[in-house]
């Protein structure tokens, strides 16, 4: 009896371990409206959305994705959403801005930009001084990263090379296509779709592993997830439950790539095929409590020091975060 009560237990243990969904009937499900963007930041969710379509999460989750943060920030703070994936310091602007009405669940997304060539002569940061990056996002926080890692590695943003800034990732992909040679910084998945199209293209610098190389205590934080403090302190057992199937998810966006790709395509973030080869570099991850903590408050920090409006002109206070 002792013997098949054994295997018993060893059977449903790795049943358990191979289903991708996760159910806790002991918490009243509850309606959970998500908002994400076109991207990396979003590509951890769509297992979890899966589970919730086939009736399977503890809760019932949908998924609104959009172009851009200006699209479901005023949703989430209309009430018409109560979680969004949206960038790290976008999270700071708005907690302060609104006097603590979202609360920071956890880092969803680490550093998605690269430094790219079309040629062979970029290994490190030295070999960048002198040269033309053509890049995206000025005025933001992928400038904001670009010049602090530049600095931190003796490159004088300012004097030893030059940024030219272009509104869209295709201007390069163009600008690319008509050049035998060139440096650029850019992000994923755009990097994946740029490499689809320019032959020779290929990664030079990986910015996160740089940010790493640092060892400040901080990490390159791209993307986190928000809930309207309102509905996190009405449903906290819930927030709780979600959390723990989100990180399952995003377990699941690393470690089964091919599939998640397909219902990446299925949730209208980017084409199965692109996120099939971008995923495994969009750095999709699951960071809570005080390694949050520690790693976004030194991240933010640094883009405090270099603008304070792009955190909301001040550094948050520690009731940001969901307890």
């Amino acid at each position: 009896m002792k013997r098949f009560l054994c295997i018993f237990l060893v059977m449903m243990l790795a049943l358990s371990l191979l289903t991708g969904c996760q159910e806790d009937k002991t918490v009243e499900a509850v309606d959970i409206r998500i908002g994400g963007l076109k991207g990396p930041t979003s590509m951890g969710l769509v297992n979890l959305m899966d589970c919730s379509e086939k009736g399977e999460a503890s809760n019932r989750y949908t998924l609104t994705v959009s172009g851009s943060a200006d699209e479901v920030t005023p949703k989430l703070l209309k009430g018409e959403l109560d979680i969004v994936a949206v960038p790290a310091n976008l999270a700071a602007v708005l907690y302060n801005n609104t006097e603590g009405k979202i609360k920071l669940l956890a880092i969803n997304t680490l550093g998605v930009q690269y430094i790219v060539e079309k040629g062979n002569t970029v290994q490190s940061f030295a070999d960048l001084k002198g040269k033309t990056i053509y890049a995206t996002g000025k005025g933001s926080t992928p400038e904001y990263n670009l010049r602090y890692l530049l600095k931190e590695n003796g490159i004088d943003p300012d004097k030893d090379v030059t940024i030219e800034w272009k509104s869209e990732p295709t201007e390069i992909v163009a600008l690319f296509s008509q050049s035998s040679e060139g440096v650029a910084f850019m992000p994923q998945p755009y990097v994946t779709v740029a490499q689809g199209k320019i032959e020779g293209l290929r990664v030079a610098l990986d910015l996160n592993s740089a940010w790493d190389e640092l060892n400040n205590g901080s990490m390159m934080v791209t993307g986190v997830l928000v809930v309207r403090s309102d509905f996190a302190e009405t449903y906290p057992d819930q927030i709780n439950e979600f959390l723990k199937e989100y990180k399952k998810s995003t377990e699941l966006a690393n470690s089964n790539v091919a599939e998640t790709a397909t219902l990446v395509e299925k949730y209208n973030i980017v084409t199965a095929a692109v996120a099939e080869k971008a995923i495994p570099y969009c750095n999709i991850t699951y960071i809570d409590g005080e390694e949050m903590k520690t790693a976004l408050e030194g991240y933010l920090n640094v883009l405090y020091t270099q603008n304070p409006k792009s955190v909301g002109g001040k550094l948050p206070d520690d009731d940001i975060y969901f307890k």
